[in-house]
């Protein structure tokens, strides 16, 4: 995606220092005007439970698949949540946003029977309930970026959603939305360390704020202190692998030109063919596999600030340890609110526009729930491991 340099989001600078997220300097206020999209799985712990993680975490990339889709090469602010997704766009935008999300909402229905939330929420509203929207941008590697947010606004607005507020109706029977580049055709991550360590830590509303940026400081550093910061994706990038279910998700995905046998089988012949180039780094044109594979661990985003500090980290014991117990005095401290989810893998969900540019986003989480578990668990008012 290309940022439209004269418009806000394209004046912010990127940054590639994410400690430099810790500080309020780096977030620009969003518009008054603008919106925030938000939409989420219902019951989305049951679909985990189930064994339905990777549908989950598809769907939930999917709201950013189809927005980016038709936004064309314009950017805009969003942030991965897992069994969702949230984003900010401009007025003029907003009839893109509404029919991306209603017809997810119908495509999640007839396609998968999963309930998909969707909603539009003004800024101006966010900031009357007391609350405010900022963004900044975070580069992991060259040519590519993700959104960071803070205020209050993003979590406010994802509240109203569940509450049934801003809704976006889903679009009439059959429609479909347009979720071109949206794949995951690799094996899941094993843990090098010991565990894959999913958190989300939240400041609590009223509390001083430096006391939060001070406990994520904290937790940044530990994390900073394992093998590549706790990147859960190798160096040399994932290994192609299709799971059946993602199969079925592609095609399913993919349009209804053809029926949904020949879609499936047109993606089996085309992933057989990819998985052999991959995995012999075969070249064809100005298609450089290892390359590829490389770009795709530099641009994951496996840490995020959205009102609140996310991670999936490869982590060894002592330094969850570790973890948990800054978290834990945080929250004794009444500064932060946080959740923890342990596995053995993670997952990747890829948005790929163009695999001969290298600006393909990464979607990290944990494979057995993830972010969704650990979020659950800070609802809950749990602290430990779940």
């Amino acid at each position: 995606m290309e940022l439209d340099r004269d418009g806000f989001y394209g004046r912010i600078a990127p940054q590639a220092d994410f400690a430099a997220m810790l500080s309020e300097d780096s977030f620009t206020p969003v518009p008054d005007d603008w919106l925030v999209g938000a939409a989420d799985i219902v019951q989305s712990t049951a679909e985990i439970a189930a064994g339905r993680y990777k549908i989950v975490n598809m769907i939930g990339a999917a709201v950013i698949a189809a927005m980016a889709n038709g936004m064309g090469a314009r950017a805009f602010p969003f942030v991965f949540e897992g069994d969702g997704a949230l984003f900010a766009l401009p007025p003029e935008d907003a009839d893109i946003a509404r029919q991306a999300l209603a017809a997810l909402r119908r495509w999640a229905e007839e396609e998968f029977d999963i309930s998909l939330r969707a909603a539009l929420v003004p800024v101006a509203d966010i900031r009357a309930a007391g609350l405010d929207l900022k963004v900044a941008r975070f580069a992991p590697a060259q040519g590519v970026d993700y959104a960071m947010f803070s205020g209050g606004g993003l979590a406010w607005a994802e509240a109203q959603m569940k509450a049934g507020r801003y809704m976006v109706a889903p679009a009439p029977v059959g429609t479909h939305p347009d979720l071109t580049g949206l794949s995951c055709r690799w094996a899941n991550l094993k843990s090098r360390n010991g565990l894959i360590l999913s958190l989300v830590v939240r400041p609590v509303p009223g509390a001083d704020p430096a006391g939060f940026r001070d406990v994520a400081a904290q937790v940044v550093d530990i994390a900073g202190h394992l093998s590549r910061a706790g990147h859960p994706v190798p160096l040399q990038g994932p290994r192609p692998r299709w799971h059946p279910e993602t199969l079925d998700f592609e095609a399913r995905a993919g349009g209804q030109d053809r029926p949904l046998w020949r879609r499936r089988l047109r993606l089996s012949i085309g992933h057989l063919v990819i998985a052999t180039m991959m995995r012999l780094r075969l070249r064809l044109g100005r298609f450089d596999p290892a390359h590829y594979l490389a770009r795709i661990s530099l641009n994951a985003d496996f840490r995020k600030f959205d009102d609140g500090l996310k991670m999936t980290l490869d982590c060894d014991p002592a330094s969850r340890d570790r973890i948990e117990a800054v978290l834990h005095t945080g929250e004794e401290a009444g500064l932060i609110r946080y959740g923890l989810a342990e596995q053995e893998e993670a997952l990747i969900t890829c948005f790929v526009p163009s695999a001969m540019r290298d600006d393909h986003v990464h979607f990290v989480d944990g494979a057995a729930g993830g972010y969704t578990s650990a979020a659950r668990s800070l609802e809950a008012g749990l602290s430990a491991p779940i």
